[in-house]
């Protein structure tokens, strides 16, 4: 596994099309600033909102982040409200804040769970935004990735169910398209910021031949020249797809 350190990078011409954040870090950025947990998700948010803007002004075509997972509903209410608090902001600023920019908008995951006014909002921000040709911003919220291939498996096994499908039929490009992320590229970078050394559930399917690279710096701390220096490692990477 590589951790990456900072220093000084410069912008590198190879890109690429598509990368993935895990967003870890807030809960300790705040503990070691004596500040509550919240606080480190509220810095959080504001650092999401830098970094996708980056994102979109160095060229990135898609950045998925991984915003809430479905096992952080375990963690105490207090903090899993909070963090459904700043979302719902989020979704009202983002009606008018990237709205201004050329980011287009979409959520992955399962969001059953959500209010109505929390539902109704991100299909608002979603529908906004459909037209925009910059940079696709994935926020995937209350997604698991076991979850995603499950529920690609149920809904492939009603089709053969219902004679639609053979099992025969079944293969990677057919479970692919009943991914989340079903007609984007795989992500080519995923990134987590902390130190930590997990995927974390995140983007199992997808993440086959992602290049892995783990930041030892906290999210709310991450900065746009972090992500330069990531993209600078990335293009130095050889990737072979399992061949030689």
């Amino acid at each position: 596994m590589f951790l990456f350190r900072r220093r000084k990078a410069s912008i590198p011409d190879v890109l690429p099309v598509h990368i993935g954040i895990i967003m870890d870090g807030n809960g300790r950025w705040a503990k070691k600033r004596a500040l509550p947990r919240q606080a480190g998700h509220r810095y959080g948010a504001q650092t999401f909102r830098t970094i996708t803007k980056h994102c979109e002004k160095r060229g990135i075509k898609y950045l998925t982040v991984y915003a809430f997972s479905t096992e952080n509903w375990k963690r105490p209410a207090s903090e899993v409200n909070a963090i459904m608090k700043l979302f719902k902001e989020y979704l009202r600023e983002s009606l008018t804040d990237f709205t201004k920019e050329n980011i287009r908008t979409c959520f992955i995951g399962d969001f059953s769970p959500f209010t109505p006014e929390i539902r109704n909002l991100m299909k608002q921000a979603e529908e906004l935004t459909k037209d925009k040709t910059g940079l696709c911003l994935n926020i995937a919220i209350n997604y698991g990735g076991r979850e995603e291939i499950t529920q690609a498996a149920r809904c492939l096994a009603k089709e053969v169910e219902q004679g639609i499908l053979s099992p025969d039929d079944i293969n990677d490009e057919q479970i692919a398209s009943r991914l989340y992320t079903a007609g984007q590229p795989d992500p080519d970078l995923i990134l987590r910021p902390s130190g930590e050394f997990r995927t974390s559930n995140f983007l199992l399917w997808q993440s086959a031949y992602a290049e892995y690279l783990y930041m030892d710096v906290l999210w709310p701390d991450f900065k746009p020249a972090d992500l330069d220096r990531a993209l600078e490692e990335y293009a130095r990477r050889n990737r072979r797809f399992g061949g030689i």
